[in-house]
């Protein structure tokens, strides 16, 4: 829910709550002492009712950012997981090729550096940061087929991790 709604949706509820308190406490002045402190009761509750709605919606929209701001930077830092293992697997298909003489010198360098700057963002977990230089580590020794992919694995598990939390699996 955007923020534009949130505001919307607190507004409303803010209009009916600040009504039915007038209304119930003029119900209420109307039973004890006549219409002049029904309208008076009904006046002031509905004040107090849309002074408290006013002051708590700052409370209300900062807890909304808050999660708001979470839920980007844990979307950015996922996504930015994701895109290392690409570029990993990349340079990992470049290094151990299917065909011999499939991959050129040229387009393995590319893949290892892109695969080396997408690892080196600041907006990626600690977890993920250290598979990737594992994994990127692995592949520049280009000796060890099944070690290399087994740091890229464990990659891939880290950035799973961070999609599904820590308590799943």
């Amino acid at each position: 829910m955007n923020t534009r709604a949130v505001a919307r949706v607190h507004l409303l509820v803010s209009v009916e709550l600040t009504l039915a308190g007038g209304v119930l406490a003029a119900l209420c002045g109307l039973m004890v002492s006549g219409p002049f402190v029904a309208v008076l009761a009904g006046a002031v509750t509905g004040a107090g009712v849309l002074a408290g709605s006013v002051v708590i919606r700052r409370r209300v929209f900062a807890g909304f950012d808050r999660a708001a701001k979470d839920a980007h930077d844990q979307g950015y830092a996922e996504g930015l997981a994701q895109a290392v293992l690409l570029g990993i697997a990349t340079y990992g298909a470049a290094v151990f090729p299917l065909t011999g003489g499939g991959v050129s010198a040229g387009e393995r360098s590319a893949r290892r550096t892109v695969a080396y700057r997408i690892s080196a963002d600041d907006g990626l977990p600690h977890a993920v940061r250290t598979a990737a230089a594992a994994a990127l580590e692995a592949l520049d020794r280009g000796e060890d087929r099944e070690a290399a992919q087994l740091a890229v694995k464990d990659l891939h598990l880290a950035v799973l991790q961070l999609r599904t939390g820590p308590d799943a699996g």
